[in-house]
């Protein structure tokens, strides 16, 4: 077995994915070294990830000029290198994808975050960019909002591979399951193959705890009975969360209904662990991906974290131990008078805004970017 603790992860089961993209990791043959060296599986990708590429280096530049000369407006041109850059990453990942028999060797690219609360746009969205993309192994990315559910059925019914982006609560993660197994059923109810459909359900977790230990600072700080409670929390939400996550996976994919999915060649939906960059400087910078280890999942994971793993990761699968704790933890939040279903909804708000402003500010380096090139 390989000393590399990347690498050991593969063999536990767990995919490691590359929360990144960027032209230059594509051209200079490094995203093939990570493949080879330590055993990434996919990538993925998001607005705030694509504004720090086009705004952080030149590599652009050329394309921005190009298309800009011919015509192209800045929406034009960010659709052109984003669906440029995810179908070169895709074609480095396919032999991924055959050697995992379809199970990684993914890429994904999201549809426009200002879709977010708009059902047909999002569907009309995926389609364009699943047939613009056109590869197998990439996955649209839709936001778990109320008005995403819809658009992740009928997605799925129509065989488009789907990454379902931000969601952080547990009842939020079983209506996304619920929607990719009810769009698996339709597709079945037409006699359309089940088998190359993938899809991952994004679980996002750091954010979690960097919104709830603050309210448990505040509780700490007033210094009564409630504050050994709050010290007990601090940190552990997140990774409370993702147990209860994997529990809910096993229930439904390891049920009765899916099996007779998996009969007819339904591969189950995936948990993905999203926002696993510690951002907490007093927790382990491999919090997120120590803890929560578990087979049959992907954990998505920026270049910084991807360097701390292979440094001192510790790999073992972790996912079920203390698992009795998990019901527990939340049972204190309400005692402390924590509404999670209230942290989750503002961080999903949150979320949605956070790739929002990334993508204005792409739009808007893009424009002035093609202005220079136009003096």
């Amino acid at each position: 077995m390989s000393d590399n603790p990347l690498q050991q992860l593969g063999n536990l089961g767990q995919s490691i994915w590359l929360d990144y993209i960027r032209r230059d990791l594509i051209s200079s043959g490094g995203l093939r070294q990570l493949i080879a060296d330590d055993g990434l599986r996919g990538m993925t990708s998001n607005p705030a990830i694509f504004e720090k590429a086009v705004s952080g280096s030149n590599d652009y530049d050329d394309d921005i000029r190009a298309m800009s000369a011919a015509g192209k407006n800045s929406n034009e041109i960010y659709d052109a290198i984003s669906v440029q850059d995810v179908r070169d990453a895709a074609s480095v990942f396919r032999p991924v994808y055959a050697s995992t028999s379809v199970l990684d060797g993914y890429v994904s690219l999201e549809v426009n975050p200002h879709l977010a609360h708009n059902t047909q746009g999002t569907i009309e969205e995926a389609r364009r960019l699943w047939q613009a993309l056109d590869q197998p192994n990439v996955f649209i990315k839709v936001p778990a909002t109320l008005e995403g559910l819809p658009a992740i059925r009928q997605l799925i019914s129509e065989g488009i591979n789907i990454n379902v982006t931000l969601i952080f609560g547990l009842p939020r993660y079983r209506q996304v399951a619920e929607a990719f197994i009810a769009g698996m059923e339709d597709r079945c109810s037409q006699d359309k193959p089940l088998r190359h459909v993938a899809s991952v359900a994004s679980f996002f977790l750091s954010r979690i705890d960097t919104l709830i230990d603050p309210l448990l600072e505040k509780i700490l700080k007033q210094g009564d009975a409630n504050s050994v409670l709050a010290v007990k929390l601090q940190g552990q939400v997140a990774v409370a969360s993702a147990k209860a996550a994997y529990q809910i996976y096993k229930e439904l994919y390891f049920g009765e209904r899916f099996q007779k999915l998996m009969e007819k060649g339904a591969l189950p939906q995936r948990l993905l662990w999203a926002s696993t960059g510690t951002k907490n400087p007093q927790y382990s910078d491999v919090k997120y991906i120590d803890s929560i280890i578990a087979p049959n999942t992907v954990n998505t994971i920026p270049v910084e974290t991807l360097d701390a793993y292979r440094d001192h990761g510790r790999p073992a699968i972790r996912i079920e131990e203390d698992i009795d704790q998990v019901v527990d933890v939340f049972k204190s939040l309400e005692e402390l008078g924590i509404n999670i279903d209230q942290v989750t909804q503002q961080l999903e708000d949150d979320g949605v805004e956070k790739f929002n402003k990334p993508f204005d500010s792409l739009l808007q380096t893009i424009e002035r970017k093609a202005a220079e090139a136009n003096l």
